[in-house]
């Protein structure tokens, strides 16, 4: 894919603010979520400023060559929830936060260190594009019952409801939710395949910024006639700019070392750093299989392979320490974001620099409660319309890798639809306390299918590299002999030519 702007190319100031706020919209939904799921007094701000920690911390271990943000991890959801298991005190509970990210971090920095003195020629053989295409492509499938689900709801006041059969029950606010939804995908589609300069770049903006403008107007007719059906929008939200604590984050190291959190009560120090190892390590393999994925696909978009330029060992470094950094701050691990490589993908920017204000954004934006506050007031319907395109330019992408696969071989045929219905299907294991997602199970199945369908191909490569190896050194031999014939040709010569010359004089 042609990018406008490279990685290593600069926007001008105004473009590239456009730009910046353009990837924090994307991935602010996703990235403020996770707090607000695990609760506990986590804040959305404090999980923002982590993120753009986190992903200074990746491009500088990156050496700025990844156009990559990282922002809250779902996968470790489960294992934040243990983290305040058994009715810890408040401050132990994010002190399990920070260790449980740092055990995640560790399991990163040694799979890096094995990357780097192992290479990566192994990951290619275990997963080509037979393989890593179609996970990628489960990446963007996976979520897209997350975004259908946004597109009828407001968020702020409940979901749309849903029937027996699955489908949503479409009363006034799942309507003007859907409507509003719908908008802002045309808007975006619109401005992206219409629009002329930096309208084609920035089509999320103007999108969003559309379909938030109709549910402002929906929302202000509920207030005006009374009728909370018609209000999409909780405007009651900026109420909290008079209140002292809406200014600045709750970070999560004030509460887990006791500045004011309350103690660690009489728990059992050991055996709970014990349980948290448990619930966070097993889940850092999983997601270093996403992080895999993730970097296979920006590296098809940008047309270069990260896994070889900055390597693999730096990305998991960065992913790894910068996962521990947002922990530290916000309480929440980070990832790379596949919203982040969708925007990637549609605005044709891979400037790293874009990247690198969008972190200082968030972290600045963790201060501002208003600016704080007018983001988490996009409704989910507005966010729902946006992320169809996203999460669907995820999955083109990795179906884009497998086009110059022969599907007409059923060894590739069979790999590709394993992982596809396990992915699809929603293939979610819950094995203790570590939850397989459906991406990690479709890509181990996916792994383990191809290659049980090329061990006879796996054989015949041997095969003919011993031929191969023997051919060659049948011709070295060969060439030795011939070099050595040539020379004693060349003596004879030297020896005839010397006696010529002595029976003339003769």
């Amino acid at each position: 894919m042609q990018m406008t702007y490279g990685v290593k190319d600069r926007p001008k100031t105004g473009r590239l603010l456009l730009f910046s706020l353009q990837q924090l919209l994307a991935i602010l939904a996703a990235t403020i979520a996770v707090p607000m799921i695990v609760g506990n007094g986590m804040q959305p701000s404090a999980a923002l400023f982590g993120a753009g920690v986190g992903t200074i911390v990746y491009q500088l271990l990156t050496k700025f060559k990844s156009p990559v943000f990282l922002g809250s991890s779902f996968a470790f959801l489960g294992s934040m929830g243990a983290a305040f298991a058994g009715g810890v005190s408040m401050s132990l509970g994010y002190l399990g936060l920070i260790v449980g990210a740092v055990f995640a971090g560790l399991v990163y920095v040694i799979i890096a260190v094995i990357v780097k003195f192992a290479g990566v020629k192994w990951i290619d053989k275990l997963m080509p594009a037979v393989v890593i295409g179609p996970t990628v492509a489960i990446i963007g499938l996976s979520l897209a019952g997350n975004a259908v689900k946004d597109l009828v709801s407001s968020g702020f006041y409940g979901y749309a409801q849903q029937a027996a059969n699955g489908g949503y029950i479409m009363n006034t606010t799942a309507w003007l939710c859907l409507l509003c939804g719908i908008v802002t995908l045309a808007v975006t589609v619109v401005c992206s395949v219409y629009g002329k300069k930096m309208l084609k770049m920035i089509p999320f903006i103007i999108g969003m910024l559309s379909g938030y403008a109709l549910a402002a107007v929906f929302t202000g007719f509920g207030y005006i006639e009374g009728a909370e059906a018609m209000r999409i929008i909780n405007f009651e939200t900026f109420g909290t700019l008079g209140q002292a604590s809406a200014w600045y984050p709750d970070f999560s190291f004030l509460t887990a070392f006791n500045i004011h959190g309350g103690g660690y009560g009489n728990a059992n120090i050991g055996a709970y750093i014990g349980s948290i190892a448990v619930a966070y390590i097993p889940v850092a393999f999983v997601v270093f299989a996403e992080h895999l994925a993730d970097h296979k696909n920006i590296s098809s978009i940008i047309e270069t392979d990260l896994l070889k330029d900055p390597g693999l060992h730096r990305t998991l470094l960065g992913d790894g320490i910068g996962s521990v950094a947002g922990a530290f701050f916000g309480g929440c691990p980070n990832t790379t974001y596949g919203e982040s490589v969708g925007c990637v993908a549609i605005s044709r920017n891979a400037s790293v620099v874009t990247i690198f204000v969008t972190a200082c954004m968030a972290i600045l934006s963790a201060f501002l409660a208003p600016f704080t506050l007018f983001l988490a007031s996009i409704p989910k319907c507005v966010m729902g319309g946006v992320c169809i395109a996203l999460y669907g330019f995820i999955a083109v992408s990795g179906l884009k890798m497998i086009q110059k696969v022969d599907l007409n071989e059923n060894r590739n045929l069979f790999t590709v639809c394993v992982i596809l219905i396990a992915g699809v299907g929603g293939m979610v294991l819950n094995i203790g306390k570590v939850t397989l997602t459906s991406v990690a199970c479709a890509l181990i199945l996916g792994i383990l299918t191809n290659l049980m369908v090329n061990v006879k191909n796996n054989e015949k490569a041997q095969g003919a590299e011993s031929e191969t190896a023997q051919t060659d050194g049948i011709d070295a031999v060969v060439d030795e002999s011939i070099n050595g014939n040539a020379e004693a040709a060349a003596t004879v010569d030297t020896v005839n030519s010397v006696s010529a010359k002595d029976q003339r004089s003769e």
